[in-house]
């Protein structure tokens, strides 16, 4: 669809130009500029690695590897030809490739990518991933073997666009095709965006049918943990507490029968388990766990800080991010206890 200039006389067509005879370049422009504004086209992912080659064959490299909430990986293959070469094929390739791979995986190719991009955020690689995929896991995040495919090109022949909904029709698998026209208006060059596979239209309802499957998925046990748990201590029974609530119930109880935060660090991950100097709450609390872990910047909301633990002038938070060792630590704490009446039980799966 053409563009048009809107005057008060005439709708004036303007012409379509193309990357090559503007010598936008495919990696130095196209892939920099869009690895900065990836919402451009495509929502909620991250993305992790650029020229990501750590294959067996190094020749092989993915244009920007990503990875979403659900903890799936996205494979972005960019052309900025007018047919799109064989870039389904090779995006295929590569989400094989990527498949197996798994969170420390992904944590080493961030540390490689922020050292390119932004050297001062390296050692903060594991974190901001841990903080990305919380509703996946954190650092307990298994991720999926399905990984999410972005074809990117100045355009798609027959043969891509049939192939692509033929594998998104008949195998389910979860393809995208971001069409972009570049336009020149006179000293400038405008960029059209266009998603044309799968037909923004059809949107919401391929997300209903996605949302059905891993409703099913997770019924079955296959997808998000949705676990449920009570928490019985000699105060009685918890009623139905999600991982986060659960882990923060039994350790409160704990140090209420007085187990100290010293014997809790035993059966808690040093990451999910942070103490700060002094009696503090409130405001005061945020601050100095600011300033004792200062890439918790952004963070915050992912740590109990309005329900700390005081011990020994010290104040201790507990994470909000737990993921499929809920149950091991669980186990541990409970191994903790002065008595048998301190335990859990899991609940059947509840979506509600």
């Amino acid at each position: 669809m053409p563009l048009y200039e809107m005057t008060s006389d005439v709708l004036e067509p303007i012409p379509s130009t193309t990357f090559a005879a503007e010598q936008v370049l495919e990696r130095a422009d196209l892939q920099r500029l869009l690895r900065a504004r990836i919402d451009m086209i495509v929502d909620g992912v991250l993305v992790v690695a650029e020229e990501f080659g750590a294959f067996t064959d190094a020749r092989r490299r993915i244009d920007l590897l990503g990875v979403d909430r659900g903890g799936r990986l996205v494979v972005i293959e960019l052309k900025r030809t007018n047919d799109g070469g064989h870039v389904e094929l090779q995006a295929l390739r590569y989400a094989a490739m990527v498949s197996v791979m798994t969170f420390d995986d992904l944590v080493e190719h961030h540390e490689h990518y922020l050292a390119q991009v932004e050297p001062e955020a390296v050692d903060e690689a594991r974190s901001r991933l841990a903080d990305f995929l919380e509703d996946a896991g954190g650092e307990d995040t298994v991720l999926s073997r399905e990984v999410r495919l972005v074809l990117v090109a100045a355009g798609f022949d027959r043969e891509i666009t049939t192939t692509v909904l033929w594998l998104t029709d008949v195998y389910g698998l979860d393809i995208r095709c971001v069409k972009l026209t570049p336009y020149k208006v006179a000293e400038r060059l405008l960029l059209d965006v266009q998603q044309i596979i799968p037909l923004p239209e059809a949107g919401e309802l391929t997300v209903q049918i996605r949302r059905k499957q891993n409703q099913a998925r997770a019924a079955s046990g296959d997808g998000r943990d949705w676990t449920q748990y009570e928490i019985i201590t000699p105060s009685g029974r918890s009623g139905p507490l999600r991982k986060r609530w659960a882990v923060l119930t039994m350790v409160t109880a704990l140090h209420q029968a007085g187990i100290t935060a010293q014997q809790l660090t035993t059966a808690i991950p040093r990451s999910r388990f942070l103490p700060v100097e002094g009696v503090l709450n409130g405001e005061d609390l945020a601050k100095a766990f600011l300033a004792t872990y200062p890439g918790s910047t952004k963070r915050l909301g992912r740590w109990f800080l309005d329900a700390p633990l005081h011990d020994q002038g010290r104040t201790w938070v507990v994470s909000k991010m737990w993921g499929t060792n809920t149950e091991p630590v669980l186990d541990r704490l409970t191994s903790l206890a002065p008595n048998a009446e301190f335990s859990y039980e899991p609940l059947e799966h509840d979506e509600a």
